[in-house]
């Protein structure tokens, strides 16, 4: 069970870890995203840059890697733990999936703020609340042309979602995760937060700070 649990964690912050804002722009424009916008290795600075190919594949590669990590998770838990709650695992894969993409090793642990590697891990471990959590998210953003406020809604209500959305047996670590994750990208937008009380959030569609 404990070498289960820390071969899930390792095998999933890495995964989660990989900066695949960073490596597009690197690759692709021979820059480094940390100098443009607002410094964020995210999608939606990679889209203000002024890519907007680039901008979706970094979305689409950060949600693929939090799928991955809670996949992973869940056959590593039948194979090696099969008497343990599959739930479990694949909670312990998501929290370590979206810390790895906060903190990646290979950047100094300066990441990103966690959107779509936390819609990708629920997307697997709990897909009707994501799927209704990211609908907020669009609703959000259409109305307001916030990226940030619709995050942090969006976050904000996956717990609710999941508690009204997820059946069967739901272990107390399994809704813990779900807190904690809506809440570490809450609070990775802090500095977001700020600028929308004081009226200087950039809109979607303005290349400035995210």
């Amino acid at each position: 069970m404990v070498l289960a649990s820390l071969l899930v964690a390792a095998v999933s912050y890495l995964l989660g870890s990989i900066p695949f804002g960073y490596l597009l722009i690197r690759v692709f424009r021979k820059q480094d995203i940390r100098s443009i916008g607002s410094g964020n290795i995210g999608a939606t600075n990679v889209l203000r840059s002024g890519s907007k190919g680039l901008g979706a594949a970094t979305f689409f590669l950060d949600m693929l890697k939090g799928c991955a990590a809670v996949w992973l998770g869940a056959i590593f838990a039948t194979q090696m733990a099969p008497t343990a709650h599959v739930r479990n695992f694949e909670a312990l894969a998501a929290l370590f999936a979206v810390l790895g993409h906060m903190l990646p090793v290979w950047l100094g642990f300066r990441g990103g703020k966690g959107v779509a590697t936390g819609f990708g891990v629920f997307l697997v471990a709990a897909p009707s609340a994501a799927l209704a959590a990211i609908t907020v998210f669009f609703i959000v953003l259409a109305l307001s042309r916030y990226v940030s406020l619709a995050s942090i809604l969006g976050s904000a209500s996956f717990p609710f979602f999941a508690w009204l959305l997820v059946k069967g047996d739901r272990p107390a670590f399994f809704i813990a995760v779900q807190i904690i994750v809506a809440l570490l990208v809450i609070l990775k937008h802090h500095q977001n937060i700020r600028r929308l009380f004081s009226g200087t959030e950039s809109r979607f569609g303005q290349r400035k700070t995210a």
